[in-house]
């Protein structure tokens, strides 16, 4: 079956720390790469790291159920057994997590898992997972 797939380019500060953590941490296969950007291969979505220090600034944050989420983030949407093995990745790397591994919305529609990261040029992930995909956008 196919699917669509997202690309998504974002700016780094470092080509070898972007390698370390999208490639090594996350486990990302790299695709094509050049001196000054790489593509990976995040869950079957390429993601492209561009060297572009000044672009690499904090965002802005919001406040949602009393944590601030940086407003400029990507991530995905896991299973839930896959989502907390990559939370305990994070944790047996020694990984701080901007927002900690926690469910939203227990026991009701919507319920979820979420966490935030942050790579080392300040570019946010998200990753989250849901106890029914089909309450994904319940209201």
């Amino acid at each position: 079956m196919s699917r669509p797939r997202f690309h998504l380019a974002f700016p780094v500060n470092d080509i070898a720390e972007a390698r370390r953590f999208y490639g090594g941490l996350l486990g990302c296969p790299e695709g094509r790469s050049a001196e000054n950007w790489v593509d990976f291969d995040l869950y079957g979505h390429q993601i492209v790291a561009h060297y572009a220090p000044d672009e690499c600034t904090p965002p802005p944050t919001g406040a949602v159920d009393g944590h601030q989420v940086p407003c400029r983030h990507f991530g995905l949407l896991l299973d839930w057994s896959d989502w907390e093995s990559l939370a305990e990745k994070f944790r047996d790397a020694g990984f701080e997590f901007v927002i900690e591994p926690y469910v939203r919305f227990e026991g009701q529609p919507g319920e979820q898992g979420t966490f935030f990261v942050r790579d080392p040029a300040g570019n946010h992930l998200e990753f989250k997972t849901f106890r029914n995909d089909d309450q994904i956008f319940a209201a």
